[in-house]
């Protein structure tokens, strides 16, 4: 059950006190217990249409995390070496690719709820862990951890940590792969990232 917990969250797919010197923990926690409760568990419950359901889950997504900056942190050292047009589609297509495959997952959340155990501090100020753990029906809970930056006042999610495993971590080391045996290097990234799209 944990593996096909931790495969659920790699699609995207982007340590501790209460409060750090910039990033309050109290209103990080509380911002993902919003999204947890408000988006997913609640979400995933509605007895709304696929459309319906889907549309909500864009709004959810692109308001809660920072696909930019998760695109930049992804796409590593080869961010600086891209043009603006090879930065522009890749972030469009890294947005619309995590979009489409977690509300086509989402229903794995049904009857599942998170479970807080507190903050971690982060070697970034503006960044801070919330920790939580998800009870399994086999086995010790799982355990996920949400890295939240706050900017100009505003709390996203910038990576989440599946038992120990970060996703913006693998990302990177995926795509990094990926540009270092492609011919066409970042534009080879692109055009398999929209084809995974279609």
């Amino acid at each position: 059950m944990k593996k096909i917990f931790a495969v659920l969250f790699s699609a995207l797919f982007l340590t501790a006190s209460n409060a750090s010197a910039a990033i309050n923990g109290a209103k990080a926690e509380a911002f993902i217990k919003n999204v947890t409760s408000q988006g997913i568990e609640q979400l995933v419950n509605a007895d709304i249409s696929e459309s319906e359901r889907k549309a909500r889950f864009t709004k959810l997504f692109n308001q809660d995390l920072d696909l930019d900056f998760i695109g930049k942190f992804v796409l590593g050292r080869y961010w600086r070496t891209a043009t603006p047009q090879q930065r522009s589609e890749f972030i469009d297509v890294y947005r619309k690719l995590n979009i489409q495959t977690w509300s086509e997952r989402f229903n794995e959340f049904k009857g599942k709820h998170f479970e807080f155990s507190g903050t971690e501090k982060s070697k970034s100020e503006d960044q801070i862990f919330v920790a939580t753990k998800v009870p399994m029906q086999e086995g010790a809970p799982a355990s996920v951890k949400w890295r939240v930056k706050e900017t100009n006042g505003q709390m996203r999610i910038v990576d989440i940590i599946i038992e120990n495993v970060s996703l913006a971590q693998t990302a990177r080391s995926e795509y990094t792969s990926y540009i270092q045996k492609s011919p066409d290097g970042i534009n080879g990234l692109i055009k398999d990232l929209k084809a995974k799209l279609k």
